[in-house]
């Protein structure tokens, strides 16, 4: 399991970034075994290192203007339609409150891939199979930098699944305000970290998805973190020591556990697995890039879907699957790296302007207009935003969600 919490700092992300590609160096050079080697990958890293497009003001005021309207839009969304969503519509039924909850909680979700697209000029490439629109579904992806998670709602918008994707995060970020809250509203999945506290966690959480009604992508990242050399290292030792076969280049050892405890919950309920695979031109990109827009020039986002009922579910032959699906990855990766692109192209169509900029207006409109009579005219608008920011917190600090009146007669 892997956490999806937004890195929003962004001289953080800057620091982290070059301290990881000065750190990623030492380890390729010892991994070399001749001079040639060396210079090529030396090569290699220096071209990754330089951003696609330069770090202009324009980009700087435009990525600041763009967050400022997604961050307090969803402030808005959050506090004014997340007690009715979550709490009034739950109490009444959980699958038409997260109905309401996908649809305009997706609508506000899908603002970001038309960010990456449309204002970025990012180009997103979508090769292998074509999944089919509304599946229900648990996708695995290999996880190169802080960001993957966010290019998956590119695929998941085309979908129609981007307000049911569910991810896994820290139990920690719950107590970040707002973005904790939204988690909860959204019911992402919440861990510890430590397997005898997750467990009956992770089972309780998947069985309340097990109604085929309500749409539903559960998303893992069976790296459990982001790659680096080091992590690769480490990862190659420990697959020598379970006699996997050979070093892996561009994806680290999965860990098998949380895979192997999900597989066995979800063979009932969803249809299938789809395995992604991610690959960035020319540099895997932060969160910062992403905002200015500076990077990445292009996603590559290959599909491979299995019928989940094909996968073993015991936990020593689901292992052996995963390494397998991993291993794929790799070799998939580095035709990549030599080719340029992933085979199989595949049309995935291109998002709709218009429909971005109607949804636009309307968050941004009714955000304004619900700040103006919070703040000058209606005191029961004020003290129903005041229940929200209490409320709120209050249930995701303690996981609660309420249950139907239906349940207790």
């Amino acid at each position: 399991m892997d956490e999806a919490t937004p890195h929003m700092n962004g001289a953080a992300s800057f620091l982290h970034g070059a301290a990881r590609d000065a750190m990623s160096m030492q380890p390729s050079v010892k991994l070399s075994r001749n001079a040639s080697e060396i210079a090529s990958k030396v090569s290699e890293e220096s071209e990754s290192s330089r951003s696609h497009k330069p770090l202009t003001l324009y980009r700087v005021i435009r990525g600041i203007l763009c967050l400022m309207i997604l961050l307090s839009t969803a402030f808005v969304t959050l506090i004014i339609l997340g007690p009715i969503t979550f709490i009034v519509l739950r109490l009444y039924s959980v699958h038409t409150s997260r109905q309401s909850i996908g649809f305009i909680f997706g609508h506000w979700l899908s603002l970001w891939p038309y960010l990456f697209e449309k204002i970025n000029g990012t180009k997103v490439v979508f090769t292998g199979e074509k999944v089919p629109v509304a599946e229900r579904a648990m996708v695995m992806c290999n996880h190169r930098t802080e960001v993957d998670w966010m290019y998956i709602w590119n695929l998941a918008v085309r979908k129609k699944q981007i307000g049911f994707t569910k991810y896994a995060l820290k139990s920690s970020v719950r107590n970040v305000p707002i973005f904790g809250w939204a988690f909860h509203v959204l019911e992402f999945l919440p861990l510890d970290r430590k397997w005898e506290l997750d467990a009956p966690v992770i089972e309780s959480y998947l069985k309340s998805f097990e109604d085929p009604v309500d749409p539903f992508w559960f998303v893992l990242f069976p790296e459990g973190t982001d790659f680096t050399e080091e992590k690769l290292i480490r990862g190659n030792v420990y697959a020598k020591q379970l006699g996997l076969p050979g070093d892996l280049h561009h994806v680290l050892l999965p860990r098998t556990k949380g895979f192997t405890a999900c597989l066995p919950l979800l063979t009932e309920s969803v249809n299938a697995v789809y395995d992604l695979t991610m690959a960035y031109k020319h540099r895997c990109p932060l969160f910062i890039d992403n905002l200015f827009g500076i990077d990445p020039a292009e996603v590559h986002i290959h599909v491979r879907r299995i019928p989940i009922k094909e996968i073993p579910t015991s936990e020593e032959e689901a292992s052996t699957w995963l390494y397998d699906a991993f291993y794929r990855k790799d070799q998939l990766l580095i035709d990549f790296h030599r080719d340029g692109s992933f085979p199989n192209e595949i049309d995935e169509g291109q998002l709709d302007s218009r429909g971005f900029l109607i949804r636009l207006a309307i968050f941004t409109v009714s955000s304004l207009l619900v700040l103006r009579f919070a703040l000058f005219q209606y005191w029961w608008l004020r003290v129903y935003v005041a229940f929200s920011c209490v409320a709120l917190p209050a249930l995701t600090f303690f996981n609660i969600k309420p249950a139907p009146l239906s349940h207790f007669r």
